[in-house]
């Protein structure tokens, strides 16, 4: 087990009515706020009204930077650092989902950017970035953005999506019953973005880790079990409350505790595809994970072990061919997400193989799967792209 540091300043609201702890969450940082959301679901599930009249009997100065996009573009970024700046913002307030979130640190930081290009401060690496203060109130169980630093943030100009470290939320209001009314796609999409999150950890060179694995298998078995239940029943609260609180959990960095860095593969091959064609992230780490996992898998048999103890502590297998058992689990991780109604193939996106090549050296820019769980090079990501289609 490696050494860590446990360094999360964010302090979670969570539950039914948690919003009651909005005005109290807001007033220390100021009155003047910026609301960043996406586009009508926040109206229609009359979450907007309720926000708005928090803020108006709070005596709170509003101004509005709506229309951010599922994967969050340079753009709005642009477009709500001139807002901050204009209005003297003291505060960012994000209601959506791990988009709008992720938007919001990216506000936050630009406002003190020293540059001329913010698309710069996005590719641009720093720690201890200055940035306003945020709060947010979550809408999605997906990208764990509630709970962490980091953002990912899109160039389709350039075609290029980057993640990076950016500020965490001060304060995150997460009530389940906000997730009611999304979609059976987007909640399947957005479990398997949590999933992924803990795979990007899970396979990892240190297998004595306990209390990381213990961790990051029982999110895993979670959201197996609420995912289904959510998909029939999208007003079962506490399906809904364990899918929010695995996604919180799940980027937190906690899963990861003491493990070696693993370079988190499907994200970056991943943050290729919705760069090139804007797609669901979750939908396209959930066809990624299982091809990724056949490939590593047959390319370095020391994986095994892992495999094996994946098979057997979460998908439930048994049995003496471990090869055997392992290719089943991958085979039945497959099928899950296929019966969650997820498309499985890059085909019935519309996707062929024509940017797989500029793809994967994006995804490989600066050698970063060559230090990998399984190293990658561009040749291997072209085939990992290619059995998925």
């Amino acid at each position: 087990m490696l050494n860590y540091t446990h360094n999360i300043p964010t302090k979670v609201y969570f539950g039914k009515g948690a919003i009651s702890h909005l005005k109290e969450s807001l007033l220390p940082f100021g009155k003047n706020v910026l609301l960043a959301y996406g586009g009508g679901s926040i109206k229609k599930i009359g979450l907007y009204d309720e926000v708005t009249k928090i803020l108006d009997e709070g005596g709170f100065n509003v101004i509005e930077c709506a229309g951010i996009e599922p994967n969050p573009r340079i753009e709005s970024v642009e477009k709500g650092v001139k807002l901050c700046k204009e209005n003297k913002i003291d505060v960012v307030l994000a209601v959506g989902g791990g988009s709008t979130i992720d938007c919001a640190k990216a506000i936050c930081t630009g406002v003190y950017y020293q540059g001329n290009d913010l698309w710069d401060m996005v590719k641009t690496s720093e720690k201890n970035r200055k940035a306003l203060p945020l709060v947010d109130i979550l809408t999605l169980s997906a990208t764990g953005s509630e709970f962490d630093g980091g953002g990912v943030i899109s160039n389709m100009k350039t075609k290029e999506k980057l993640g990076n470290s950016y500020t965490y939320p001060s304060v995150s209001i997460c009530d389940p019953t906000y997730t009611f009314s999304v979609s059976k796609y987007q909640t399947a999409a957005g479990s398997a973005d949590i999933m992924s999150h803990i795979f990007e950890g899970y396979f990892s060179r240190t297998m004595d880790s306990d209390l990381s694995d213990g961790v990051a298998e029982t999110i895993l078995k979670s959201v197996m079990k609420n995912l289904p239940v959510a998909l029939e029943e999208h007003d079962n609260y506490s399906a809904r409350a364990n899918l929010m609180a695995d996604s919180s959990i799940a980027c937190s960095g906690i899963p990861e505790y003491g493990k070696e860095s693993t370079g988190w593969p499907c994200h970056a091959m991943e943050h290729e595809l919705s760069a090139f064609y804007d797609i669901t992230h979750g939908v396209g780490l959930a066809i990624l994970t299982p091809r990724w996992m056949r490939f590593i898998l047959k390319k370095d048999p020391t994986t095994l072990e892992r495999f094996t103890k994946f098979a057997r502590n979460v998908m439930g297998l048994d049995g003496e061919d471990e090869l055997k058992l392992a290719y089943e689990a991958i085979d039945a991780l497959e099928q899950f997400f296929k019966d969650s109604g997820i498309p499985m193939t890059l085909t019935e996106l519309d996707i062929d193989e024509t940017h797989f090549e500029e793809m994967a050296n994006h995804a490989n820019r600066n050698d970063r799967l060559g230090k990998a769980y399984v190293p990658l090079s561009p040749e291997d990501i072209v085939e990992i792209y290619k059995a998925c289609l």
